[in-house]
């Protein structure tokens, strides 16, 4: 799952599904459309129930243009939300493409879409688009999804709800067994889902993974209601929906894993050369960068810059058949730095990204000030956060502390703090339970 349902009032409890033992009604906003809800259990003190098949079984894959005609009509006469989630091959393949997107709404049942053999997903696009989505940690599949040209009119995000109501498990298996009393199995989470045909135990999997979503939003939606949080939770959820992608990196091969044992600039440039040519040949293959060269050769090569293939196949990480059969490949990039000259290699120092602020560990030297304010923003916002049971990160996120902590001046007024937490991204619900008490707390340091 990348992230990630129905009720039974509609269809009926399956055997060795839903062996429900008491059912709990649950307020559901008039707008969701969601179905009934019917927990395996509420008391949270039995183990939860497994679910192991889907309630209408395994559905069968869309893949052609005739299924997925079929598959829209279906979800275009549904109702209400549509719980969402898609998986992906990271690992297996380059880049972060979905190869399976799974689809439930009430009335429609679920719906797999094999998104390969089928490139335009405008049919599909022009019903679920303008209908809310519901997933599990939304900010990891919409990527992808947009990628396919689908993009949610509204969201509501499970995981992040429950954060919010200051859940300390949020994966989507330990949510479903705490509010809903069902197992969910996770076994196929990693798998290569470039794989084809997609084993039927895959299928089931990925069919489970939306199976309880809507139900799930319904039990959440009544628990940020009694918590006074709805509210917040729909900036958050609008938060996510509308988040720009991040720039590109400045020097991205500088976080290959393992790189700081490499000090010398010569070894840099190899890395550099090395993790160049790795990103063209996995874009080329289709293959993780990870697995076309690990992380682990680079590093070796890098410190010791061998001059031959010979020498390069002598390490011990291009030993494999794999990276012999590419040797010279391989050398001709740690060739290009070897012939560098001394002006063209990259600093010892990483240059910092836009807008990057120093190590907090070296605040003390460069702004003794900030420093000191850091604290004090740190400890009011765990304050506050402990105050409402939200985890002090998704109360203000620790970059905005940050750069908060290094910009305000030492006595700024309430609007002073709420207008440079706003500028910084901070959502109007944080900005309201914060600005008032980091105002006073800085301004008594």
């Amino acid at each position: 799952m990348s992230p990630p349902s129905h009720g039974d009032a509609e269809r009926g409890a399956t055997p060795g599904r839903r062996a429900g033992r008491s059912v709990t009604d649950v307020p559901v906003p008039p707008s969701s459309a969601a179905p009934a809800v019917v927990p395996a259990q509420t008391s949270g003190t039995l183990p939860p129930v497994p679910l192991t098949e889907p309630a209408e079984g395994v559905p069968p894959v869309v893949d052609t243009p005739q299924a997925l005609a079929d598959a829209v009509a279906r979800l275009a006469a549904g109702t209400g939300p549509v719980a969402v989630d898609a998986e992906r091959a990271s690992g297996y393949r380059y880049g972060q493409a979905a190869y399976l997107v799974q689809l439930r709404r009430a009335g429609a049942g679920t719906v797999l879409v094999d998104p390969v053999p089928l490139p335009d997903l405008g049919s599909l696009a022009a019903v679920i688009n303008p209908a809310e989505w519901v997933l599990h940690a939304a900010d990891q599949d919409l990527p992808c999804l947009l990628e396919l040209g689908l993009t949610p009119a509204t969201l509501f995000d499970t995981e992040l709800a429950s954060r919010l109501l200051g859940r300390e498990r949020v994966g989507l298996a330990a949510v479903v067994a705490e509010n809903l009393g069902y197992e969910l199995a996770k076994e196929h989470s990693a798998a290569d889902w470039s794989t084809r045909p997609l084993p039927e135990s895959w299928l089931r999997y990925a069919a489970l993974d939306v199976e309880l979503l809507l139900e799930l939003r319904a039990v959440l939606t009544g628990q940020l209601q009694a918590a006074g949080k709805l509210a917040w939770a729909e900036q958050e959820f609008e938060h996510v929906r509308t988040a720009t992608p991040n720039p590109p990196r400045i020097d991205p091969w500088r976080r290959t894993s393992g790189l700081q044992a490499v000090r010398s600039t010569r070894g840099l440039a190899v890395a550099r050369e090395l993790w160049v040519a790795r990103e063209e040949l996995g874009q080329e293959l289709d293959r993780s960068p990870g697995r076309v060269l690990p992380a682990g050769a680079i590093v070796a090569a890098a410190l010791a810059t061998p001059r031959t293939e010979g020498q390069l196949v002598r390490l011990r990480e291009f030993a494999g058949r794999g990276t012999r059969k590419r040797a010279a490949y391989w050398q001709a990039a740690v060739n290009r730095a070897l012939e560098l000259p001394e002006s063209e290699l990259p600093p010892k120092r990483a240059a910092r990204e836009p807008g990057q602020l120093p190590a907090p560990r070296a605040w003390g030297e460069k702004n003794p000030d900030a420093a000191a304010r850091l604290e004090v923003v740190r400890t009011c916002v765990r304050t506050v956060a402990a105050a409402h049971d939200l985890p002090q990160e998704n109360l203000l996120a620790p970059a905005t502390q940050r750069h908060l902590a290094w910009e305000t001046p030492a006595h700024p007024a309430t609007d002073d703090v709420a207008d440079r937490l706003t500028a910084l991204g901070a959502r109007q619900w944080q900005v309201e339970l914060v600005a008032g008490p980091l105002a006073e707390a800085i301004t008594a340091l």
